[in-house]
């Protein structure tokens, strides 16, 4: 049998657009991260992989299980988790709601987009996600679905939470996860203040993500650089560009994965059984 050549340069394209954001979302990011693989199988490639995202993850159990299922395999729990949370998402809207969600989720996404097919009327309340707007992408992709959406700057979510100045009152928190932990969930930074005040205003919080998000260890939370916040920054300014935080479980009534609607403890049992 002929070795199949090794394409290191569409390995390293794949590597440079998950690092810069361009591969966004911890399910994409684990697809990029397996057809990367596939480019270039080997113990090499696998651990420059694993490098390049420390809070997902996804990518990491993805990179576990390559050499025990094949590449479709992986592919087909993605698209099978994904049917099964979007029908727990739609139980989950109530007629003429407003949903709040934060950053770019394709879980959240597709699972409203499905609800909006299955005549589900609501709207959607979304943050740019300063500074790389991944709120934008968001209500790009549910405009393009024909789902009314309106966008606020990250520092008005309060606002749009607490229907202030001519918002309605949001219904239900959906957030999409980039790990989920023993202790908590990790998402955008604004994940936690969010979630914090939708607990104080008694709007549920529900965290939408695929049960491959969870991690028995813990993960490290990413500072990414802090050009993304303010280029040609003046000599002498300390600028901190978090990107992550922790969601606390008491604000969190439930996860939503292709296990059902859990609390989140009910969850961790359960992912663990599994």
């Amino acid at each position: 049998m002929v070795k199949k050549k090794c394409n290191i340069s569409n390995v390293n394209k794949i590597c440079k657009d998950i690092k810069d954001i361009k591969i966004q979302g911890a399910t994409n990011i684990a697809k990029a991260a397996l057809k990367a693989y596939y480019f270039c199988p080997g113990k090499k490639i696998k651990n420059k992989l694993l490098k390049l995202r420390p809070t997902e993850p996804m990518l990491s159990h993805v990179l576990d299980i390559i050499d025990k299922k094949s590449k479709q395999e992986i592919l087909n729990h993605f698209s099978e988790a994904q049917e099964e949370i979007n029908k727990s998402v739609y139980k989950l809207i109530k007629s003429n709601s407003v949903i709040f969600t934060h950053c770019h989720s394709t879980n959240v996404i597709k699972a409203l987009i499905y609800s909006k097919k299955k005549g589900k009327k609501f709207e959607v309340y979304n943050t740019e996600t300063r500074p790389l707007y991944q709120g934008r992408k968001t209500t790009k992709e549910l405009k393009n679905n024909k789902i009314k959406t309106t966008q606020f700057v990250d520092a008005a979510a309060s606002i749009a939470l607490t229907k202030e100045q001519g918002t309605r009152k949001v219904s239900l928190v959906l957030l999409g996860a980039d790990a989920i932990l023993k202790n908590g969930v990790i998402n955008k930074v604004g994940s936690g203040m969010i979630s914090q005040i939708a607990y104080d205003e008694k709007i549920p919080v529900y965290i939408v993500a695929d049960s491959w998000k969870n991690s028995p260890s813990s993960v490290k939370l990413e500072q990414r650089d802090f050009d993304e916040i303010w280029k040609n920054a003046p000599k002498n300014i300390k600028i901190k560009n978090m990107a992550f935080e922790m969601v606390e479980p008491k604000h969190i009534k439930g996860i939503v994965s292709e296990l059902g609607i859990l609390s989140f403890k009910e969850f961790l049992r359960k992912v663990k059984k599994k």
